[in-house]
């Protein structure tokens, strides 16, 4: 009897456009997607980037018409902006700001019928590329995934945006796209599906990997030129690593444990004010810690992701190794039915999370003090960017 062969399956926005002064181009490269736009953007983002987005639109014969971003991409706001698109009759939406801005804008813009664009103020995050909104609850704790049946038709990065914004937020990138290569290896390994519908492509497999590379080699001298607020070929190479390869890499070449880690942590109310990647970044180590993978292979990890600025330790997070029912909280949340999480090619109990991530305190601190290395400091708080930071 005829067998059907595996689908493989790679998703990608329509357009990538990156670059300094990319803002001031924008309404060029939506004219062909839509004629009446709705630009959503909290006011903090629209203070330093309205006048830009409105020069563009104008010049390019757009319509120009703003809607507030409430700070949370929940139910409740996702549908409050599926009503402010039909009253203004938009034919595309456009996010304007940080990961809840976008994935707000995503979901509701699939619920409306139309279009959707996104322009990230910071490059903190993969949401801007990719085929799904993480939601949350008003609370912010992780609430489903919502998937869409194509990813954005435009995504547009001004570097210099970027490069103005606090180096904290790129460091957080860092740590979410760090995590593509650890995921999508597992994926490969246990033949797992991707969110792309299929079995991980090479090409998938491939740009994860490259993302990887590209931070280790990059990510320093890129957060120094950021701290300065300078666009330099590391800031770009970073840039493109954190945004368009890890979320290629993500979506076509597949998630596991690290992710899946970072949404049981949601469900700990203290580490509500972290950044997505600071928590994805725990998630990795604890993914790595799983895997049984070389101790001099932790080490490094440890190392490197402390030098970039992100959190290496349960105290960092706000938990400790003390707080049994939290971190039993995080296992359970991490591994329910159709987490990521079991995409690792074995299988993986709360009881195995929850060692994991005990592990970490004493082994994270040990390496740290061995190298000479302090704790990070540049935390900043998802509220102020989005959630898939």
């Amino acid at each position: 009897m005829f067998q059907s062969t595996p689908i493989r399956s790679v998703i990608s926005p329509g357009r990538y456009v990156q670059g300094p002064g990319a803002i001031t181009r924008l309404g060029e490269f939506l004219a062909p997607i839509g004629s009446t736009p709705l630009i959503v953007a909290d006011d903090i983002v629209w203070g330093f980037v309205g006048h830009d987005v409105e020069s563009s639109l104008r010049a390019a014969g757009l319509p120009i018409t703003r809607e507030n971003f409430n700070g949370i991409p929940s139910a409740a706001e996702i549908d409050r902006l599926v009503g402010v698109i039909a009253e203004a009759n938009a034919d595309v939406v456009v996010a304007v700001g940080g990961g809840s801005t976008i994935d707000a804008v995503k979901a509701s813009g699939f619920l409306s019928g139309i279009r959707w664009v996104t322009v990230p103020s910071v490059a903190s995050t993969d949401a801007p590329t990719s085929a799904l909104a993480v939601i949350y609850t008003e609370d912010g704790a992780f609430e489903e995934y919502r998937f869409f049946p194509r990813n954005p038709d435009l995504v547009l990065v001004d570097s210099q945006i970027v490069a103005n914004a606090p180096a904290a937020f790129l460091a957080a990138g860092v740590g979410d796209a760090l995590a593509t290569w650890l995921e999508a290896r597992a994926t490969s390994r246990s033949h797992s599906t991707t969110m792309a519908g299929g079995l991980p492509t090479l090409t998938g497999t491939a740009l994860a990997k490259l993302s990887w590379e590209v931070l280790w080699e990059n990510a320093l001298p890129a957060l120094d030129a950021v701290r300065d607020h300078v666009v330099t070929p590391a800031v770009e190479k970073v840039i493109e690593a954190n945004t368009l390869l890890s979320g290629l890499g993500f979506e076509s070449g597949g998630l596991a444990a690290a992710h899946a880690i970072h949404n049981g942590l949601t469900a700990a109310a203290q580490t509500h004010g972290l950044a997505h990647g600071q928590k994805v970044n725990i998630g990795s180590l604890t993914q790595l810690i799983l895997e049984g993978a070389p101790t001099s292979d932790i080490r490094d990890f440890v190392e490197f992701t402390t030098r970039v600025g992100l959190p290496t330790t349960l105290t960092e997070i706000g938990l400790s190794v003390d707080d049994t029912d939290d971190l039993q909280r995080v296992a359970a949340a991490a591994t329910v039915e159709g987490e990521t999480i079991h995409n690792m090619p074995f299988e993986v109990r709360p009881a195995d999370v929850v060692a994991a991530m005990k592990s970490l305190e004493r082994f994270a601190r040990r390496v740290r003090e061995e190298a000479g290395l302090s704790a990070p400091q540049n935390y900043v708080s998802h509220g102020s960017s989005g959630s898939r930071q």
